[in-house]
């Protein structure tokens, strides 16, 4: 027998040795713990998945509207959002849906990403003001407390779980209108 020698992490065998082949795939204590033994059929399977979901991933970024595009998009850019045009949108969402399929399709489902759209807009359009603490929610134009923030939770999606509220419906509507 000679020296094992892995090269960029992988064992490479050569078929003149069926005997070192024969104890790594069949007989080795370690096989499936340590090392794996190269398939392509997996590595084909694996690929195959992956480009289903991005496949499903970019049809919906192609479906949904522009308005969905740019809260799906703030999770990932923040403020950046307002400006770019809406080909630039488009084209970003796209790209976004292309490179992280899953967490796409995640946001697309996810109820919240619009709420949480509608409340980083009202606070950087100047209707509601969130405290330096980020720790409460005010109306801008009268200092009114809208809601205090729960403890170790991001602020925007406290807010949007708030306006899911009987309460927040109709701080829902108010701010709507005004955006």
């Amino acid at each position: 027998m000679g020296h094992i020698v892995f090269r960029d992490g992988d064992l490479r065998v050569p078929k003149e040795k069926q005997n070192l082949q024969k104890l790594l795939s069949l007989y080795h204590p370690l096989k499936g713990k340590v090392y794996e033994e190269f398939s392509a059929v997996e590595v084909a399977i694996e690929q195959l998945d992956v480009l289903d979901l991005q496949l499903d991933a970019m049809n919906l970024a192609k479906q949904i509207d522009i308005d969905q595009a740019e809260a799906i998009l703030r999770v990932e850019l923040g403020s950046k959002v307002d400006l770019i045009s809406s080909k630039e949108l488009k084209r970003d969402t796209l790209l976004f849906a292309r490179n992280n399929p899953k967490l796409f399709i995640q946001l697309v489902h996810d109820e919240n990403v619009q709420l949480r759209n509608v409340a980083i807009k009202a606070a950087e359009s100047g209707i509601i003001n969130l405290s330096q603490d980020q720790r409460t929610f005010t109306w801008a134009s009268n200092g009114r407390k809208l809601m205090n923030v729960p403890f170790d939770e991001n602020p925007y999606s406290a807010f949007a779980a708030f306006l899911k509220t009987d309460e927040g419906v109709e701080i829902y509507k108010s701010i709507d209108k005004k955006l």
